[in-house]
């Protein structure tokens, strides 16, 4: 099971955000389409971090109110974990797991493809695991 299924059912649209737009613009983005992540993306619309709930909520956290007038670039991660649409699923959720984060950019020819969460994953295995026990059940039954 690779990442390019689950993007193939859920499609490849990525909510982005500019670095240089406010956190303001972006907690807003993010509560307007209730997802947890937005890739930013620089002028060329090259991925150059991401933000997510929690790196809203831990700048509020130490700068009040006031952070949300500052550029979303001084609260995104930089060094964004990313994944191929070949990989395989499970893996990328480990990884996901280990590195602690929920939104995994996925990376086709050097350009944004597409993004995955644990959930989308989660989904993803769970209509597999109904499908096998579906057949199992048809081979027994039969």
């Amino acid at each position: 099971m690779t990442i390019a299924r689950i993007l193939a059912r859920k499609g490849r649209d990525v909510d982005t955000v500019h670095q240089r737009h406010s956190l303001r613009d972006a907690v807003d983005k993010l509560a307007a389409k209730h997802i947890g992540a937005l890739v930013v993306v620089d002028e060329a619309g090259a991925l150059v971090g991401i933000i997510s709930e929690r790196d809203a909520v831990r700048a509020i956290a130490t700068r009040g109110c006031d952070a949300l007038d500052d550029e979303v670039s001084a609260y995104m991660t930089r060094d964004v974990v990313t994944a191929a649409e070949g990989e395989d699923v499970i893996a990328a959720v480990q990884r996901m797991s280990q590195g602690r984060f929920r939104h995994l950019p996925v990376i086709a020819d050097g350009r944004l493809a597409g993004i995955i969460s644990t959930g989308d994953a989660v989904k993803y295995r769970l209509e597999q695991m109904e499908q096998e026990q579906s057949a199992l059940r048809e081979y027994i039954a039969g």
